[in-house]
């Protein structure tokens, strides 16, 4: 079977110069998904382009993505990645993998066994919001997930990302090796304390004292990722295909720019990931902020209101200036003015960047996918901004108007009265919500405390003003209300 590894590659198709042969697995990464292929995983290959090297990855999938892993020891751990630009296409084929996992190839025994060899140094993540079986609102472990259930009964059949990383430096522990580093790349704010409460939270369910050696030992760096990364569709293999002139199911499509911004705390080494463009620094949070509020907020705001609208894609709704105007004014007048930011961040400059990420036509990232798992990302993207401001009694009407585009996307049918397929791990609530009286709605989504906390749904004015824009967007639909929703930076 001909694939990237055995065949000559056209000449506008990037491949490695670096020799393979001396890479190691000092890196095992848990969720082998399309982010990290074009963002982590890319950098590394960078930074092996540009300096003799042992750092690689060994990549894990915990949960579904065995094809994925199969296609990818197929053609010899290599893939490729296509950066969309506007005009043209970059196409590389990134090697920066030299060994891959997966528990129903390999058994659960064997990832262990990889994660406790003395060479690796980091153990990194990309396991989304539900894969720390972190309790809603409060930050900690849920000893009543089901999976931290049957990890705590059975420690040594580990199922969680948090179960394999505590065995693992159980084992460790036993044999005398050092610990290693904990790295989440999940876009979570503060994703690194997320990460130690939670496997801390674990192990003293285990023991008190390993738990402390845990902490004692190992760092837990947080990190702030940015790339748009579209999930493959058939349509983008396809095209990767004709370019390469061979399949590689393992492919993935992304924009041009990317970001990593990283806490400098790592036990055992790390790679020079500076050299592939990442940014090592103290405190990851000022840009985790404003990533998650002028990116993602605006992402957000475009994804629900632009699907109710009709349109399938965000470089769809960019197409329309009225929801443009309104992601600019948005970033600028209500996200941006809520930001501490390092001397010499120039705000102004990454919003006009936004907006021409957003507007590239090669990129078709889907509007729905965008706004799957609301409830899990509304806190950080909207609700921090919107008690910024209702503390210092400044208006807020397109962050008013996204949160209400929001409460309509989870009804669960758009505005040509079609179902929406919602996911969300609240879905079931959302629809108890809604089986309700349609006065209710509104403040009984804002009586959520996992997601509003406890302040806002006793803001008489604030729900009302929820309550206003729902209404409107039912009446007059997501288009006009974006073109006419007043984006001046009034104060009431």
């Amino acid at each position: 079977m001909k694939t990237i590894a055995t065949v000559d590659l056209p000449a506008h198709v990037q491949v490695p110069s670096y020799d393979r042969a001396q890479l190691r697995s000092k890196i095992v990464h848990i969720g082998f998904g399309a982010f990290h292929r074009a963002h982590q995983a890319l950098i590394l290959d960078r930074v092996l382009e540009q300096q003799s090297s042992d750092w690689g990855y060994c990549e894990v999938n915990l949960f579904g993505g065995e094809q994925l892993i199969k296609d990818l020891r197929a053609q010899d751990h290599l893939f490729c990645v296509a950066e969309l630009g506007a005009q043209s296409t970059d196409y590389k084929v990134v090697s920066s993998v030299n060994e891959s996992l997966h528990v129903s190839l390999d058994g659960t025994q064997a990832i262990i066994n990889k994660m406790a060899e003395p060479q690796v140094a980091i153990i990194s993540m990309t396991i989304t919001e539900k894969g720390y079986c972190i309790e809603s609102g409060s930050g900690r472990l849920d000893l009543n997930n089901p999976l931290v259930l049957s990890d705590l009964a059975t420690p040594d059949e580990p199922k969680s990302a948090l179960g394999f990383i505590v065995a693992a430096l159980a084992m460790r522990r036993k044999l005398g090796l050092n610990a290693f580093s904990v790295m989440s790349c999940d876009n979570i704010p503060e994703n690194g304390h997320l990460a130690k409460a939670a496997i801390l939270d674990f192990a003293k369910q285990l023991d008190g004292e390993f738990a402390s050696w845990i902490e004692s030992n190992v760092s837990f760096p947080s990190t702030m990722v940015d790339r748009i990364v579209p999930a493959a569709t058939p349509e983008t293999l396809a095209s990767i295909e004709v370019a390469l002139d061979v399949a590689d199911p393992v492919a993935i499509a992304c924009e041009p720019f990317l970001q990593w911004v990283i806490e400098d705390n790592f036990v055992a080494g790390r790679p020079q990931w500076e050299l592939g463009g990442a940014q090592l620094v103290d405190d990851v949070i000022p840009y985790e902020e404003m990533k998650l509020r002028m990116l993602n907020g605006s992402h957000s705001f475009l994804a629900y209101l632009g699907y109710l609208a009709g349109y399938p894609h965000i470089s769809d709704t960019m197409a329309d200036q009225q929801f443009k105007d309104a992601a600019h004014q948005l970033m600028i007048n209500e996200q941006a003015t809520t930001l501490s930011m390092p001397e010499g961040t120039d705000l102004q400059a990454y919003a006009r960047l936004l907006i021409e990420r957003f507007t590239n036509p090669s990129l078709k990232h889907r509007t729905w996918q965008i706004a799957m798992d609301g409830s899990q990302k509304l806190p950080q993207r909207f609700v921090d901004s919107i008690l910024y401001h209702r503390e210092r009694k400044q208006a807020h009407p397109l962050l008013t108007l996204g949160l209400a585009g929001w409460i309509r996307y989870i009804g669960g049918v758009d505005e040509q009265g079609k179902a929406i397929d919602v996911q969300d791990p609240m879905l079931t609530q959302f629809k108890d919500i809604y089986n309700t009286s349609e006065d209710d709605i509104v403040a009984r989504v804002l009586s959520l405390p996992s997601i509003f906390g406890n302040t806002l749904s006793h803001d008489k004015n604030f729900v009302s003003e929820v309550q206003n824009a729902y209404l409107l967007l039912k009446a007059k639909g997501a288009k006009q209300c974006v073109a006419s929703t007043n984006t001046t930076n009034a104060s009431f």
